[in-house]
């Protein structure tokens, strides 16, 4: 696609603007500052691929609410002066920045891995224990749900994410193994 105009008809405040309010209320692993992180892994992946730098920008920061709004997405991009094609594209890899997508688009699938990939080896165990008591689960719950919901459901698009996913996991079931037999 290369570089598009998307970055010439509005300003990171205005798009951080239109989705605070989605991100302002949730928990400290889904707010603004996840945008911020996958944005930044995202850009460090994306050195080694040919994509759109305001495509990938656009699509993280539409990364936590496309499920729930999607038809306001695009009417703020509308009335930015986004063509449809355009409209069409930021949709497509805000959806498949989802961990549970098959992304197409090479933007989608940077945003996919920078996605699985967040915070490091340890963010996998950090991100299910703050969510977890965000949603008032039981440490046992939670444990639960990351052995059947989390591991070894998703799969990074990259060769290097996919080691890097590996080592993560494998991290996690053996933190996991530890802190079950000491409970």
């Amino acid at each position: 696609m290369g570089r598009s105009h998307m970055n010439t008809v509005m300003t990171v405040e205005e798009i951080e603007a239109f989705v605070h309010s989605d991100y302002a209320d949730r928990d400290i692993m889904h707010n603004l500052a996840h945008i911020h992180r996958l944005q930044k892994l995202a850009q460090e992946i994306a050195i080694s691929y040919e994509h759109d730098p305001d495509l990938l920008e656009l699509g993280a920061y539409f990364h936590g609410n496309i499920a729930f709004k999607e038809a306001e997405i695009r009417q703020f991009l509308k009335d930015k002066q986004l063509q449809q094609k355009e409209i069409d594209k930021v949709v497509q890899v805000a959806w498949e920045s989802q961990k549970e997508s098959h992304a197409e688009t090479m933007e989608g699938k940077i945003l996919h891995d920078a996605h699985l990939l967040e915070g490091g080896k340890t963010f996998m165990i950090a991100k299910s224990l703050v969510t977890g008591t965000a949603r008032g689960q039981s440490l046992e719950e939670t444990l639960q749900y990351l052995e059947e919901k989390i591991l070894g459901k998703f799969e990074c698009c990259f060769p290097e994410s996919q080691k890097l996913y590996a080592e993560k996991e494998e991290y996690t079931k053996l933190f996991l193994k530890d802190l079950r037999s000491n409970l």
